[in-house]
């Protein structure tokens, strides 16, 4: 009989257990500003999540898959998307980018846009490879590139506030035409475009989105394009694909998310759009990572997806109505944000607009030696004194750039309209306490 020391079972691993490209992403802002909103918030228009109810007629079609009595949905489907739901998303996309589509090779499904973004990176960037990105860019793009390898480069939206006194719109955010085409050079391997821009709502325009395709042929530079908020436009504006522009559908990779289309983010079903160049890489990702995504949730947005298609630019269009109430709901939360003091940035589309809270510096108090942005503390010591949750715009940019963008904040306006009475309600009586203090 062996007898092994005592002490050996007890010996610390002393290597490090971490692999390398983890180092320096763990920190999450959702991790942190999530707990503190639970813990605190009365209101919380921090997460970019409806608490309205996912249409009728998208509960009903699950209902159906789950019941149906078909019990091959609760079985495995074709890995890289089940077959209603790449043929009809092939037929939406012929439609909207006026090209053929083949369901099986320029359609893939993905456990949402996170993982339609995490398989762009892994099957396309390499080690020293760069990836331009625009700031404010959302959080998860910077970490992403990191951990395939790559090298970010930052390239920031400049605001331009208007002269009139008028409040600034999410279109008075631009890029500097020179800034951005000297960021390009060979070791450019891709552009990551967030169009409509999450966090500052911004829809760019066909001149704007010419300039970057022009740049992507020049260089011969891919375009990981995220359009997760395509349907969600605002004002009469038009949402432009930039795979429609010239010499842009071979290099582009189109996002989506059924869970900002059909407003039920917990589902997780999200897709990419491309050419099969392209796809084949991202199947080998998909295909070595998750393999597969839920089967009755892919049927029952395959069924949302044949009920738009059918009633497409129609005014009775889920993709119609969504847009006219979130308009709504825009509008009301500008109204209070500004009644306030906190001028909003009124966004051209999406969940989200950001407000500058440059007038409520007294509010808070100082945290002498603290390397925290303002925002930060703005934002951590709203929603534990004033129970209203918001995100700091600084958690948006590069850590070069953070520090010039410290004066705002994120609201999420996807909210019924009992919650955003009650965020109004909140900022009145806070009004209320610092004109008579």
């Amino acid at each position: 009989q062996t007898h092994f020391p005592f002490h050996s079972l007890q010996a610390k691993m002393s290597r490090p257990v971490q692999a390398r490209r983890l180092e320096g992403i763990d920190k999450n802002i959702w991790v942190e500003f999530v707990k503190l909103a639970a813990t605190y918030s009365k209101v919380n228009l921090g997460q970019g999540f409806p608490d309205f109810p996912a249409p009728g007629f998208l509960t009903e079609a699950f209902t159906r898959a789950l019941g149906g009595g078909n019990h091959m949905l609760h079985q495995y489907t074709r890995a890289f998307g089940h077959p209603p739901l790449v043929k009809v998303l092939a037929q939406f996309f012929e439609k909207l980018l006026g090209r053929d589509l083949d369901p099986m090779t320029n359609v893939m499904v993905t456990v949402g846009a996170y993982q339609a973004l995490f398989c762009c990176f892994q099957a396309l960037v390499d080690e020293g490879d760069e990836v331009i990105i625009i700031e404010p860019f959302f959080d998860c793009y910077e970490p992403m590139v990191k951990m395939a390898g790559g090298t970010p480069v930052f390239v920031p939206l400049r605001p331009n506030p208007p002269k009139d006194g008028k409040l600034m719109s999410s279109a008075d955010w631009q890029l500097d035409p020179a800034e951005l085409a000297s960021k390009f050079s060979e070791r450019t391997k891709a552009i990551v475009l967030n169009s409509p821009n999450n966090p500052l709502g911004k829809v760019f325009s066909r001149g704007e989105l010419g300039l970057i395709a022009e740049l992507c042929v020049e260089h011969d530079v891919l375009c990981i394009s995220d359009e997760v908020y395509e349907w969600l436009v605002y004002d009469g504006k038009q949402h432009i694909r930039i795979a429609s522009l010239q010499g842009m559908w071979d290099r582009t990779l189109i996002i989506g998310s059924a869970g900002k289309t059909f407003s039920a983010t917990g589902w997780k079903v999200g897709w990419v759009v491309g050419p099969d160049r392209l796809l084949q890489h991202l199947r080998t990702v998909h295909q070595n990572s998750v393999y597969h995504c839920a089967t009755i949730a892919q049927e029952a947005v395959a069924q949302g997806f044949q009920r738009e298609l059918m009633l497409y630019g129609k005014p009775e269009s889920y993709f119609v109505q969504l847009p006219k109430e979130l308009q709504q709901k825009r509008d009301w939360l500008v109204q209070s944000l500004d009644d306030v003091g906190m001028k909003p940035i009124v966004p051209e589309g999406t969940y989200f607009l950001v407000a500058d809270i440059s007038q409520f510096k007294s509010d808070v108090p100082d945290v002498p030696n603290s390397d925290e942005p303002y925002d930060y503390r703005f934002a951590k010591w709203m929603v534990k004194n004033k129970g209203l949750a918001a995100i700091p715009l600084s958690a948006f940019y590069s850590e070069a750039h953070k520090n010039n963008y410290t004066h705002f904040i994120r609201f999420c306006f996807a909210k019924e309209e009992v919650t955003l009475k009650a965020a109004n309600d909140i900022l009145k009586k806070w009004k209320q306490e610092k004109t008579s203090s």
